[in-house]
């Protein structure tokens, strides 16, 4: 038995598909693939930044 390989996606067809399930999201290369959200020094930067553009 074969199994056909899934194609790729379009950033378009991402961007329709996307949820606002509060997850994060990537395409890489025709795949979405889920994120894991930022810890620790990746998250102090994104607050820091959050807080510069803020100002």
């Amino acid at each position: 038995m074969t199994q056909a390989l899934p194609q790729p996606i379009t950033y378009e067809e991402f961007i329709k598909w996307y949820p606002n399930d509060g997850k994060r999201y990537e395409l890489h290369q025709g795949v979405i693939v889920e994120m894991p959200p930022p810890n620790g020094k990746h998250e102090n930067v994104t607050g820091f930044l959050t807080v510069q553009i803020g100002f």
